[in-house]
């Protein structure tokens, strides 16, 4: 029986012309026989052996019911010289008869030697193109143009413009679910409440599905890109296209690449900076803060820490004198838990009510709240810390490139000796960590200031909705979300406590 054997993938189809139609319609002719059997792999790699038809027609010549095989060309078989040549040692040592369309192949060491230098030239072309279509992509992309839809919730892809633009009615969403995550509501609790109430209104996903999972919704408060940051070229997927051949412990990882090669686009945001941030920090925290419900619920579940062994504290029942009493301990009894604990035990109500009224006089006193935030609002005075920041960043592009400089005068040849060249990048290197150091602690300030008005705005929200329900209507749940808006922490002392706020 003749084998006749066509592959094409959909970048080769388009680029060459070579149809399957055509592939076969060739090997048919050079058959010139009725009786044949067609393997064909359609829109398959060259570069990987692991192919539905090419792993048939092997077995099939192993098992002796194929005596020729008939295929275009040698970069049908594959793309890489290694495969090629395994392969067609495969059918030649069963005695089956290899022949090609575009080139006559002869088993003589002229015809290995030509057959050889083809297949490398197959495998170098191929380099050649996957080389030219990522420059010719990162150019793309360094013009400030999207390469393809990225399918992103609440952006579309305009083709025309070869840009990312905000789909409304995903972007209401979008701030929907960053609203229920950082803000205090009686809605849902934790991912997993937004993703059940997502699901419950009947909203799609980007792909249509009904259902939200919890991974979903985590994904989507964890993307940069609805404070309007995109970056191109910032995963390198290299060998990535052969996985879904590979086994599981073959598989090759996505790498992020340095970010000096990532390329930004620009992108409508949809969030602002501080929220996205705000959703960070709980999102380092959801594991605590939003916990797997017990028989009994807690106030201050996930948000108490004992201020000496450093545990985790949580709500236990036990009893007292035949009495069931409620505490706050940071005993670890279970197996494998690496801090025992110091014992450390509160009674919940006691810690509740005190922890509750300090909220409360936050909460009572929303003039000062608003007019702490108006005056960082109207404050016109200049930033000197930013000013500052712009100009360390300067002077550290100005000694690197002072370095740059240095080695070029000194691989010209010039009349500069070694030891002056060492001395003067010695010195460079010290003004740079020093630079980097004061740049460091002035970063460390802004942020902590940024926090500190955030911090307000947070409380002044707690204000507003603890003032729009009215403190006779809070629920146990009102008052638990109140409390996780503006806490971050409750360290617990022998003789006091202390509140982290955000």
């Amino acid at each position: 029986m003749i084998a006749i054997y066509a592959r094409v993938s959909t970048e080769e189809q388009a680029k060459k012309g070579f149809s399957l139609e055509d592939q076969l319609k060739e090997c048919r002719k050079k058959a010139n026989s009725e009786e044949v059997i067609e393997y064909v792999d359609r829109g398959m790699s060259g570069e990987f052996l692991d192919r539905h038809a090419l792993t048939k027609l092997r077995n099939d010549v192993r098992e002796g019911l194929i005596t020729k095989v008939v295929c275009l060309d040698p970069d049908r078989l594959s793309r890489k010289l290694m495969n090629q040549l395994i392969i067609t040692d495969e059918i030649e040592k069963r005695g089956v008869e290899l022949v090609f369309v575009t080139s006559e192949y002869t088993k003589t060491p002229e015809g290995n030697l030509f057959y050889s230098m083809r297949g490398a030239i197959a495998e170098f072309e191929k380099a050649k193109i996957n080389e030219r279509m990522s420059r010719g992509r990162r150019e793309k992309a360094r013009q400030g143009k999207v390469l393809r839809n990225f399918q992103i919730y609440g952006y579309d892809y305009d083709k025309e413009t070869s840009r990312i633009i905000i789909n409304q009615e995903e972007a209401n969403v979008v701030k929907l679910i960053f609203d229920l995550f950082t803000k205090p509501n009686d809605l849902v609790e934790g991912i997993n409440g937004i993703a059940k109430y997502l699901t419950n209104k009947g909203i799609p996903t980007k792909r249509g599905a009904k259902i939200w999972h919890r991974q979903v919704v985590r994904q989507l408060l964890m993307n940069q890109v609805y404070t309007g940051k995109f970056f191109q070229n910032r995963w390198n997927t290299e060998g990535m296209l052969g996985n879904k051949y590979k086994s599981k412990d073959e598989r090759v990882p996505m790498k992020e690449r340095p970010k000096e090669e990532w390329i930004p686009i620009d992108c409508p945001a949809i969030i602002d900076e501080e929220t996205f941030k705000h959703a960070q920090t709980l999102l380092e925290q959801s594991r605590r803060r939003w916990a797997k419900k017990s028989k009994n619920d807690y106030l201050l579940s996930g948000l108490i820490r004992c201020g000496d062994c450093n545990n985790t504290m949580v709500g236990i029942k036990t009893t007292n004198w035949g009495q069931t009493v409620y505490i706050y301990t940071d005993v670890k009894n279970y197996a494998g838990a690496k801090h025992p604990g110091c014992g450390r035990r509160i009674n919940v109500s006691k810690l509740d009510q005190e922890v509750w009224e300090t909220i409360l006089n936050w909460l009572n006193a929303p003039e000062e709240i608003a007019a702490a935030t108006e005056r960082d609002g109207e404050e016109d005075t200049p930033d000197f810390d930013e000013i500052e920041i712009e100009r360390l960043h300067s002077e550290i592009g100005k000694v690197k490139a002072g370095r740059k400089k240095l080695l070029n005068l000194f691989s010209e040849g010039l009349d500069i000796s070694e030891e002056e060249i060492r001395e003067s990048l010695k010195e460079l290197k010290e003004k740079e960590e020093r630079l980097s150091k004061q740049l460091e602690e002035l970063e460390k300030v802004r942020k902590k200031n940024d926090q500190h008005i955030y911090g307000k705005k947070l409380l002044q929200e707690a204000a507003e909705f603890y003032f729009s329900k009215g403190q006779q209507n809070l629920t146990f749940e009102d008052k638990k979300s109140l409390i996780r808006h503006v806490v971050k922490e409750i360290r617990v002392y022998e003789d006091r406590i202390k509140i982290y706020t955000f």
